[in-house]
């Protein structure tokens, strides 16, 4: 897996809207998936070794933040024709049984990915109340493939911030990972 980082994108910046098909047969977008305080945009992939490593620990946080009214939005972004495992299918078999806690979507042209500046999987951007961006980081900031189940990762504070404040970090941690097809093309 190639290694990239990206800048940190500046607070205010907008989310980018979406239409997307969930993998329960409804449509999301920014309204339906915002929560009271705020939306965590996550682009994740079925087959990402950070997700595998450290699944429970994404739906244990993802389930904390949103008692404090922050919503998560999942939105998948590889390519099927590369990545096999990532068919419309195999996420639904895969979202039932992790019984994930967050709406998983389908992005087949990638198109969301590129609007939001997703350079790899898992790329998180998180928006407050208003989806002004306060967040950007990366799912295991241990850089491991395997971390502690009962580590606090900056994601997690730092969208608890948000909540708690309106505002996120001074901090933001860029993305490093693994790059998706439009971006090595």
């Amino acid at each position: 897996m190639a290694s990239l980082e990206t800048p940190v994108c500046e607070f205010g910046w907008k989310a980018v809207d979406f239409d997307l098909l969930g993998v329960d047969g409804s449509r999301y977008n920014l309204t339906s998936a915002k929560g009271e305080n705020g939306l965590l945009v996550m682009f994740i992939c079925n087959h990402c070794p950070y997700v595998k490593a450290i699944q429970d620990r994404l739906i244990r946080d993802v389930g904390e933040l949103k008692q404090y009214g922050i919503n998560a939005i999942a939105i998948m972004s590889n390519d099927p024709a590369d990545y096999p495992e990532d068919s419309f299918d195999n996420m639904v078999r895969v979202a039932k049984e992790l019984n994930y806690p967050f709406p998983y979507v389908w992005d087949e042209t990638q198109e969301i990915a590129k609007a939001y500046g997703a350079v790899c999987t898992p790329d998180f951007f998180g928006f407050n109340s208003t989806l002004g961006l306060q967040y950007r980081g990366r799912l295991d900031a241990s850089r491991k493939e395997a971390a502690a189940p009962d580590v606090r990762r900056d994601l997690f504070e730092g969208m608890l911030q948000v909540a708690k404040t309106g505002q996120g970090p001074k901090d933001q941690i860029p993305s490093i990972g693994c790059s998706i097809k439009w971006r090595s093309e």
